[in-house]
């Protein structure tokens, strides 16, 4: 068992965080790399990149929105509940290189992903701008580790409850604009991550993405998280998850993606209703 020794509830209780003793993956793991949980004997394989590693203290840090019946499973885990599995870690770490100016989008939980990718970025030498937005100001997360994390950072809300009213993509256009950025890093939603990419083609700027295809066992075998990069077949398992934005078809990505949503929404429902929520 991989025992939960924190648990906090972020983005109005939809969005969890869990700390988990896992002093193995905990040593080995890289930014940018991800494990693959699974809360119970029947439960669903999950992958979820990490937000944070403490070698030291032996922890994994998760941070995950709930969306299925399977992230309803993980919210319901307590303090000293534990997973039944973590793997890991899995996928390639993040090329990390002194370029001079970067920026760093992330949106919704993708912020979680980004979040120590900047920081190492950071800590090498760049100067990261990074820029975090959310629909609204209660569903923003990280706002001071994402700070503390980078040189410059911008805050973004579709409602304009707080910070810029408008997308991140706005924002990072007017960084661009100054001159300068050397490399863009875009996690979040996969509309936001395209429309980056398409912004971005416009500069000389190269743009690393992080992809989160369905996924299924996560070390290359089943081929459920393919995707087309530069034209050819990747794994986002093996191959990634982070890849050359200019060339991944995020059209085909959100297609696949959306595959099982009404099944997931049905199970989820009926986890609900059988807990009586």
């Amino acid at each position: 068992m991989f025992k939960i020794i924190r648990r906090e509830e972020m983005a109005e209780g939809t969005v969890i965080l869990n700390e988990i003793e896992a002093p193995l993956i905990a040593k080995k793991a890289r930014p940018g790399q991800f494990v693959i949980l699974k809360a119970n004997e029947t439960g669903e394989r999950i992958p979820l990149t990490m937000a944070e590693t403490d070698p030291e203290k032996g922890t994994i840090t998760i941070i995950y929105m709930v969306v299925g019946k399977s992230t309803a499973l993980f919210r319901d885990l307590k303090v000293d509940d534990g997973y039944q599995d973590v793997i890991g870690p899995l996928g390639k770490a993040t090329h990390l290189e002194k370029v001079g100016k970067v920026i760093c989008v992330g949106g919704g939980t993708g912020v979680a992903v980004l979040h120590p990718i900047t920081r190492a970025l950071k800590e090498i030498g760049n100067d990261v701008t990074c820029i975090i937005g959310a629909r609204t100001k209660d569903l923003l997360i990280l706002e001071e580790q994402m700070k503390a994390a980078s040189n410059d950072l911008r805050i973004c809300t579709d409602d304009g409850s707080y910070g810029h009213h408008g997308f991140v993509t706005q924002v990072m256009q007017e960084v661009l604009d100054q001159g300068g950025v050397k490399l863009v890093v875009a996690i979040g939603p996969v509309p936001m991550m395209k429309a980056v990419s398409n912004i971005t083609k416009g500069y000389d700027v190269e743009l690393q993405v992080s992809l989160n295809p369905i996924m299924i066992d996560g070390t290359g075998m089943c081929g459920g998280c393919r995707v087309t990069v530069g034209g050819k077949t990747k794994f986002a398992c093996v191959d990634g998850p982070e890849f050359d934005g200019h060339k991944v078809n995020f059209d085909e990505l959100m297609l696949r993606l959306g595959s099982y949503l009404d099944d997931e929404k049905e199970s989820h429902d009926h986890y609900c209703r059988v807990r009586g929520e």
